[in-house]
């Protein structure tokens, strides 16, 4: 068998985040000859996650012999310097290269960089075979940089380790139907643009409700990494001083079973997110998958995946008001077997580990068809 090889510069896990969870789950995918013997690719990588790593990894590039080389780029200055150092070089070589971009901050970080690094930018783009972005709002970051021919759309996926099967999601719409407390559920790192501390603001406007007679409706879980001290001491004290131990429960950094677990029991997923370099949140898609109601802004690609009033509760992110928000929670549980079953049907039916793995083959084959 004639294999294609695909060299993909890329960040690999560890750390682990939603760029380089996608990356691995399609690496360790049946497109790999080293895992599906009848696989049309050969895989060889080049791990970005360590930057101290970058003269062995651009003398990796230079004697690799992959017929097209995938690529996850940065949104970062110094990471977009790296970058251009590396499509400098498959240029020269005359590498095909199609790049992946996991956010929605590239275009702006470009336009705002110096006259000569920003036209460097231009120049490399036009040169590629492709570029893929994670929904059909946020095509216009390569427009005008790449023809529209050239811009393919391919969404995240929920890998199927966090896919509740049907049985489960049927017990959990049997739950939903009778639980008279709802599990809240944020799921991030915690970095105040993500909106941790409006979630904390609701979990206090729950609280002195429930103080002034009312029942309680809702229960707070976090689960995420803290980056900073001052975050984590923020968080902390946020609850101590509003003593919102009965309301919330911090689950640490979660994977496998216990994230399974947390994503089964919360009617609830929460990102009021404006963080500058959001693309599509896999945690939302994981929060649909698993039949929760969303609760989120219109920030970057989330539009493509939650619609007001549809599957979720949207609000603009110049207005992202807790009172308002909890308002409108409290008021969509009577709805929420609705949210529940819309949000399972959309993950099934477009954003599916599959469907994932099989929209970038189709990608790479026809940009690998139109070099033949």
């Amino acid at each position: 068998m004639n294999r294609k090889k695909i060299c993909f510069v890329a960040q690999f896990p560890p750390p682990m985040h939603g760029l380089s969870k996608a990356v691995e789950t399609l690496y360790y995918s049946q497109l790999n000859s080293d895992i599906n013997s009848n696989a049309g690719f050969k895989f060889e990588k080049i791990n970005l996650s360590n930057n101290r790593k970058l003269i062995y990894n651009v003398i990796s590039i230079m004697r690799s012999q992959a017929d097209l080389f995938y690529f996850t780029i940065s949104q970062t200055r110094g990471g977009n310097i790296r970058d251009l150092i590396i499509l400098k070089i498959l240029s020269l070589r005359n590498k095909k290269c199609v790049i992946h971009l996991h956010g929605g901050y590239y275009r702006k970080m470009v336009d705002s960089l110096n006259k000569w690094q920003k036209r460097a930018n231009y120049h490399a783009i036009s040169e590629l075979e492709g570029a893929i972005v994670l929904g059909p709002a946020l095509k216009p970051i390569f427009q005008g940089m790449l023809p529209d021919s050239k811009i393919y759309t391919i969404p995240n996926c929920v890998d199927d380790e966090y896919l509740m099967s049907k049985e489960q999601f049927d017990q959990k719409q049997g739950r939903l139907k009778h639980s008279s407390v709802h599990h809240v559920l944020y799921l991030s790192n915690f970095i105040r643009s993500k909106g941790y501390p409006e979630v904390l603001e609701i979990a206090k406007l729950e609280k002195e409700r429930v103080e002034s007679g009312g029942q309680q409706m809702f229960h707070f879980d976090f689960a995420g990494k803290f980056f900073e001290e001052d975050e984590e001491k923020y968080f902390k004290e946020y609850i101590k001083k509003n003593c919102l131990d009965d309301f919330i429960t911090y689950h640490g950094i979660v994977g496998g079973d216990k994230k399974r677990e947390l994503l089964e029991l919360c009617a609830f997923f929460v990102l009021l997110t404006t963080y500058p370099k959001e693309g599509q949140p896999i945690s939302i898609l994981e929060a649909m998958g698993n039949g929760m109601c969303i609760v989120t802004t219109n920030h970057a690609g989330i539009p493509d995946v939650v619609t007001d009033n549809i599957n979720g509760i949207v609000t603009n992110c110049e207005e992202i008001i807790p009172d308002k928000i909890y308002s409108r929670m409290m008021a969509s549980t009577k709805d929420i077997t609705r949210y529940s079953c819309e949000n399972r049907e959309i993950i099934i039916k477009k954003y599916t580990q599959n469907q994932y793995i099989n929209s970038i083959a189709a990608c790479w084959i026809k940009i690998l068809e139109d070099l033949d």
